[in-house]
């Protein structure tokens, strides 16, 4: 395995791109803004310049790999980027053949959330674990599963949308059109969405005033009540919860890890979230297979898109 490659992190908002080894050291990390709104072309060149930027500060030689992180659906063996929620025009993209045009390196692409299980199972929580669950917890619900020391990422590199396993046939409507995602109850939107209910039934005073701006009720708001002894709050984040220790459960039964690792910006509520969720993961999970699990935070912290870019490189090389 090679001893560093380039790691790009491609955001809706923010760029960032960093030299990494693989004992998982960040040299010369540079980030810009993404400014997606200029248009898919421009973006791609922006990205070029902050590669090739990178490697020169780094003196990288030319045959250094770029590992590229991605959000949306995408496929890794064509290289093409299917769908950017986050980035306007961004439908049926040829990343990797366009960044390979233009910076004259290999790229690795991969989807953020099975790049940041890679990353955790390389370099964070997970880095003595062959079986693991990775599951992100933000504006949306992603995961990755590693089984035996591989990815399982499908036929074409759509696998491992746990935050889209249906958990109440009968719940609420979720982003992809089904119905009783997880994604549907535990994902910052979801909080949000029941955040504002309760403020609009006239019982949600203390997440109003927990709001930035009354008129727009986020989950942060709703942790922050939460953390006030707000019961509406801290019903909200217990249904959250529970549906996700649900889900959790079924991934464990499913592949037998012996890790889950939980990040992204919503972790961070702590154990109004985590509490239910591990006391719903404890009554679905079969006790064979719960007993022998560690449940853990994520240890990649904000840097976890730049490890993730960069375990996409260290893991193709080490399948070879």
């Amino acid at each position: 395995m090679a001893d560093k490659t380039l790691a790009f992190d491609l955001g809706g908002t923010n760029l960032r791109c960093a030299i990494v080894t693989a004992d998982g050291e960040i040299h010369s990390e540079e980030r810009a803004l993404t400014e997606g709104e200029r248009g898919v072309d421009v973006v791609i060149e922006h990205i070029a310049m902050l590669i090739e930027q990178v490697a020169s500060q780094g003196s990288l030689a030319s045959d250094v790999p770029v590992g590229v992180a991605a959000p949306g659906p995408l496929d890794p063996n064509t290289g093409i980027v299917r769908f950017s929620p986050n980035l306007a025009g961004w439908t049926n993209v040829p990343l990797r053949s366009r960044l390979e045009d233009l910076t004259g390196r290999k790229v690795h692409l991969g989807n953020d959330a099975n790049s940041a299980a890679l990353g955790e199972f390389y370099f964070g929580s997970a880095r003595d674990a062959q079986h693991l669950v990775y599951i992100a917890l933000g504006t949306g619900v992603g995961g990755g599963v590693i089984s035996s020391g591989r990815l399982i990422d499908g036929i074409n590199g759509l696998g491992g949308e746990l935050g889209h396993t249906c958990v109440n046939l009968d719940g609420p409507r979720c982003s992809c059109g089904a119905s009783g995602c997880i994604e549907a109850y535990c994902s910052g939107w979801a909080i949000a969405r029941d955040g504002l209910a309760l403020v609009r039934s006239g019982r949600g005073n203390t997440i109003r005033d927990a709001a930035a701006n009354p008129d727009d009720i986020d989950a942060r708001a709703v942790s922050e009540a939460a953390s006030r002894g707000d019961q509406g709050a801290l019903l909200i984040l217990e249904r959250a919860g529970h549906a996700l220790g649900a889900g959790l459960a079924s991934f464990a039964n499913v592949f037998n890890p012996e890790m889950i690792v939980i990040g992204g910006g919503l972790a961070r509520i702590g154990d109004a979230l985590l509490a239910p969720a591990e006391l719903a993961f404890r009554a679905y999970a079969l006790p064979a297979i719960s007993e022998a699990i560690t449940i853990t935070a994520s240890s990649l912290g904000t840097r976890t898109g730049i490890y993730g870019a960069a375990a996409i490189v260290f893991h193709k090389q080490n399948q070879q």
